[in-house]
């Protein structure tokens, strides 16, 4: 099978096979091309390669993992990132995925979904009328973080110390491990069962524990001298100092930039990720532009880089867009774009009706998460939630054409 080209096996009317031939893919080759650099090594990755692992990881909520594993099982998918035969190998190694997306950043990213956008003007499925009437909406990107309380924080930080502190020889004169570990366990169990007071007595035991233990390394190390012990020691006297209601708090050690938001939902009264605001068209919804935000700030704050952002990425001017109640405020609104906002009286009947299915943006942002990975993010770092946004972005498109070739091929069938 080895010596039999991939085009001659192929069902030629499946999805991905026809979107293979239709994505314009000498363009992300010229727009990405200047990122690698010609020297001594080994090769890169074709971008073809790379860049198509990315689409169809995000396309079918892969893992870098499973998306290269599952590259060898799948001749579709060989085809699509542009091999003609099939073989038997990994393309490249997991961690390559990552170091991809570290050389490209946040820019380079972008450049996958206006490319999806491009392929589906192109292809006369997107009307440039339909790009200039948007909906425009926020949700919450979730961080992979197990839920934060004080006193796993602070067990978890006594452990990475106790850790930090045997790498470099420290002599400790106690290190906690039996009794805090004893003392974490018996917190969750009293708070469990109702007991408070109790409960409270014993995160001042791990509490405790954590203050003797940075106290002791401070007095022995300059930490003038050693940046990584000195970023665990910011962050064990930050978990120290915080109270209840302290503003921008620390909820995660691996992942600083968490942040605590309040949506409303009944089911889940708090999210800990960053917030995202998502621009999609009015009608037949397309994936515009998605943003990740940090520092929680207010909804209508986000509102003029969102509609920014997806007039570079689709190159047409927007004339209006359609908001919830949470963009109020005329000072964030663009003075070139008409700003409607949900329950706005005397309009016409043609707005009146654009404005009544805003609500359409909300599955679309069901998809994006439950489908498209936005629901959970493994990326590190503020540059990994806003990779990981866009590319959902990319895969809800590109998802959509699939599907619009599929319906053009049972009409002509």
């Amino acid at each position: 099978m080895s010596g039999i080209k991939l085009e001659e096996i192929l069902d030629k009317t499946h999805g991905l096979y026809q979107l293979a031939t239709r994505l314009n893919w000498d363009y992300l080759i010229k727009e990405l091309g200047p990122y690698y650099t010609e020297g001594p090594g080994r090769p890169e990755i074709p971008i073809r390669v790379i860049a198509g692992l990315h689409y169809l990881k995000y396309l079918e909520n892969e893992s870098d993992e499973s998306v290269v594993e599952k590259f060898c099982e799948n001749p579709y998918w060989q085809y699509f990132c542009g091999l003609e035969t099939f073989v038997h190998q990994p393309p490249c190694h997991p961690t390559t995925l990552v170091k991809w997306r570290k050389r490209i950043g946040e820019e380079g990213i972008e450049k996958l979904l206006s490319h999806t956008i491009d392929t589906a003007k192109r292809e006369a499925l997107l009307p440039e009328k339909l790009l200039k009437e948007v909906n425009v909406d926020t949700t919450v990107q979730e961080k992979a973080i197990t839920f934060p309380t004080d006193t796993k924080l602070c067990h978890r930080m006594r452990i990475k110390l106790v850790g930090a502190a045997k790498e470099r020889r420290l002599k400790l004169r106690q290190t906690y491990v039996r009794v805090g570990k004893k003392a974490c366990i018996m917190q969750a169990r009293y708070a469990h069962a109702g007991q408070m007071k109790r409960a409270k007595k014993q995160f001042k035991k791990v509490k405790s524990y954590l203050g003797r233990v940075t106290r002791e390394i401070v007095r022995q190390v300059d930490l003038s001298k050693d940046l990584k012990l000195a970023l665990l020691i910011s962050q064990s006297e930050q978990l120290l100092r915080q109270e209840r209601n302290t503003p921008k708090k620390l909820y995660s050690l691996h992942a600083p930039e968490v942040e605590c938001i309040a949506k409303g939902k009944a089911h889940k009264k708090y999210e800990f990720g960053c917030k995202v605001s998502v621009v999609t068209t009015c009608k037949e919804p397309w994936v515009l532009s998605v943003l990740a935000h940090h520092n929680n700030p207010y909804d209508g704050a986000t509102l003029k880089e969102s509609l920014s952002k997806a007039e570079d990425n689709t190159q047409v001017k927007i004339d209006s867009a359609f908001a919830d109640k949470a963009y109020r405020g005329k000072e964030h609104h663009p003075k070139e774009i008409n700003i409607f906002i949900s329950g706005r009286k005397n309009l016409p009947l043609r707005l009146k009706k654009l404005l009544k299915s805003r609500s359409a943006i909300e599955p679309i942002i069901g998809h994006l998460k439950n489908d498209h990975r936005l629901g959970r993010n493994y990326l590190l770092g503020k540059t990994g939630d806003k990779i990981n946004a866009v590319l959902a972005g990319c895969a809800f498109n590109l998802n959509k054409i699939i599907n619009l070739f599929k319906i053009e091929q049972a009409c002509f069938s």
